[in-house]
């Protein structure tokens, strides 16, 4: 099953290069079916992973290059599951939202499903070299994606995405031919190179895992690493916008979790330090986003701030921060992948994304008006969504290890309340002024059709469910996170 759900996007990606370049709706079709089966192959894989067991489960390796040490090994365990089933509910809400895509349908719906299978490949790699191949490889089609099909800065956001993503991958790639040096038998294996990185001396620990996290740092983004993301999420057309802020952005996450799994002592010696920095890309990213009109350029924003809180729980070094952390960015993905969809379609509708071009929403499109404001509040941990169970754990966790420094918290949290209460109040309260199109003054707004209701729905009812009985993802990452934080003391 792990070996279907990684070949369909791929299959899907070839079959889609064979078919007649003007059957657009075709081309889309036969996307979202490969996208829905991915989507299908996860959950199935869910149903038979044993969330009791902290092991390695569906592993399997083949040689890559015996040479060097490297081979093809995959596996899945309560970390990357959550990662696995985010990055296929939103790889289909991508492809089902795009029916916006008429020039250059073939190469778009081809490379959204490239970037899929790339994606996944890194969440179930157990082999560094593999998880480095694919996580380079993931830059191909994005730069494509803004390049070809993105607004009128596209160049220039995309060459910056991929020269901050690239300047990033070349400190990965030292701090893991270190770790290779010292793992038994030169291996590129996770578990070989996690056996030598402990071995090694905390100042030696500490220098590599710089490393590791400028490499990861800049693709979660961290600040001052973070010049790349607003540019590309305004750039980018809003389907790919959903899987930069709703996935690629939990990459950076997911192996910064993975690093210090790997060097736990260096993890450990610079805990006060990563933490420090998640405060302060926390507050930073909500002042910036309280002060855009631009709707994308404040999401954007303020995915810097949400992902302040899931490195605050990385740093914590405990059950309840890494869950909190995990928690938070699946809410985040959900909840921004949501935002990013009806941002989307308004977009579609009237080529405009300033706040102030826009009238009331509660009386011209209703369904609009409920499903944008249920995503802003969602999006700053309203009670009863999943971000309000992820900020809790953090905060919980954090508050025994740095006490009164969680003020910063709190602050940004309530700069987050308020860019959102503003923004419903200017999108879907106020005097009925209608859409103001560029050019052509007042017009009309169409309401969510159908099949777009039903790309929202899935990700509202998947932001609720988790914040009201988050107790099944929790389950599956549990055993998997104290075996993780048995290496930090704790």
């Amino acid at each position: 099953m792990l070996k279907t759900l990684l070949l369909l996007p791929l299959l899907g990606a070839a079959l889609l290069a064979l078919l007649p370049s003007r059957r657009f709706d075709l081309l889309r079709h036969v996307a979202s079916v490969v996208a829905a089966a991915t989507l299908l192959c996860a959950v199935l894989l869910l149903a038979d992973f044993d969330a009791a067991s902290a092991e390695i489960q569906f592993f399997e390796t083949r040689p890559w290059n015996p040479r060097v040490g490297s081979s093809f090994a995959l596996g899945v365990d309560g970390v990357s599951m959550p990662m696995l089933l985010l990055a296929t509910v939103l790889s289909f809400v991508a492809v089902f939202s795009s029916r916006g895509i008429r020039s250059g349908a073939k190469l778009y719906f081809s490379l959204l499903l490239v970037l899929e299978a790339s994606l996944l490949i890194v969440f179930t790699a157990r082999d560094w070299s593999l998880f480095y191949v694919c996580w380079e490889l993931t830059l191909i089609p994005l730069f494509f994606l803004i390049d070809r099909l993105g607004g009128v800065n596209r160049h220039r956001a995309a060459l910056n995405f991929v020269l901050y993503t690239l300047g990033g991958s070349v400190f990965l790639l030292i701090a893991l031919l270190l770790l290779y040096d010292v793992a038994p038998g030169h291996s590129f294996a996770m578990a070989d190179m996690a056996a030598g990185g402990r071995q090694l001396p905390v100042r030696t620990q500490v220098l590599v895992f710089f490393g590791l996290l400028l490499g990861f740092g800049v693709k979660m983004p961290i600040v001052p690493l973070h010049g790349w993301l607003p540019l590309a999420h305004v750039e980018a057309p809003s389907p790919i916008s959903i899987l930069l802020s709703g996935i690629l952005l939990k990459m950076g996450a997911y192996g910064l979790i993975r690093a210090a799994a790997t060097l736990p002592a260096a993890a450990l010696a610079l805990q006060d330090w990563l933490a420090l920095l998640a405060l302060a890309s926390l507050v930073y990213g909500a002042v910036l986003a309280w002060r855009q009109t631009d709707l994308k350029a404040m999401v954007a924003y303020s995915s810097i701030s949400h992902m302040g809180v899931v490195l605050l729980g990385v740093a914590a070094l405990n059950q309840a921060g890494l869950s909190g952390a995990l928690t938070q960015m699946v809410a985040h993905g959900l909840t921004a992948g949501l935002l990013f969809l009806l941002i989307g379609l308004l977009y579609e509708r009237t080529h405009r994304r300033d706040l102030a071009a826009y009238g009331s929403l509660n009386r011209i499109a209703p369904r609009f008006a409920v499903f944008v404001v249920f995503a802003l509040l969602a999006s700053v941990g309203l009670p009863g969504s999943a971000g309000f169970v992820a900020e809790l754990q953090v905060l919980l966790a954090a508050y025994g290890r740095w006490g009164s420094w969680l003020v910063l918290l709190s602050i940004g949290v309530l700069i987050s309340a308020a860019y959102a209460l503003r923004a419903i109040r200017c999108l879907s309260t106020g005097a009925e002024r209608g859409i103001l199109a560029p050019g052509a003054g007042v017009m009309a707004l169409a309401d969510l059709t159908r099949s777009e209701c039903a790309a929202a729905w899935l990700l509202s009812i998947a932001t609720v469910g988790i914040g009201c009985y988050p107790s099944p993802l929790l389950h599956v990452m549990a055993a998997s996170l104290v075996k993780l934080t048995r290496q930090f003391g704790v």
